[in-house]
């Protein structure tokens, strides 16, 4: 395997609202991450997705590290049984913490934070800056409309074609091992692509 992932980074939404097979794939992920001994780095949550990830993982044995802003901290929104919570001073600090501790990513639905945060993990790819597997779990379809717009971009040549290899996509959680563990080797060399000639 060309990679050597210790500790992942997961994406996910923390509401408790959205359909039971979201929080059923979150809770399969944090098994599944933890039954192959990997750290799991997420965004510190209790509840929804986040919630389900951690408590999974955690029962299963596994290290999970959880990254809160202060003033989500402040209002009680983190995950009370972690391993390691890491406190920041804003979003911002959060997410570059969040990759600077993560041999990988896996993106699981949410809403607008997790895209975001999916997005810009993707950006930082193409950069150079991050230079680490990312897998989405499109589970029920969710991430459809986000490889179709990937697509566009690619075939309207706002990004060349091998940054395709830049994600992984899987339909279960389990999966996403494999994906992270296979992916395409990703250099400092290939954000060369990132500039249309």
């Amino acid at each position: 395997m060309p990679h050597n992932i210790e500790t992942v980074c997961v994406y996910c939404a923390s509401s408790e609202k959205t359909p039971a097979c979201y929080h059923d794939a979150a809770a399969r992920l944090g098994t599944a991450l933890a039954r192959h001994g990997k750290t799991i780095v997420y965004g510190g949550g209790g509840v929804g997705s986040m919630g389900r990830l951690a408590s999974a993982a955690l029962a299963a044995g596994g290290r999970v590290i959880g990254v809160l802003p202060r003033f989500m901290d402040s209002l009680e929104w983190g995950h009370r049984g972690l391993t390691d919570l890491r406190i920041t001073g804003s979003i911002h600090e959060r997410k570059r913490l969040m990759l600077e501790l993560s041999d990988a990513v896996v993106a699981l639905p949410g809403g607008c934070g997790t895209l975001e945060e999916l997005f810009e993990a993707i950006t930082w790819k193409r950069l150079g800056l991050y230079l680490k597997p990312i897998a989405m779990v499109n589970v029920d379809g969710f991430f459809d409309p986000c490889l179709q717009l990937l697509a566009r971009c690619i075939a309207e040549h706002f990004m060349d074609e091998r940054h395709a290899g830049m994600w992984s996509v899987v339909s279960t959680p389990e999966a996403a091992l494999e994906a992270l563990a296979s992916a395409p080797e990703w250099s400092i060399a290939t954000r060369a692509f990132a500039v249309q000639k």
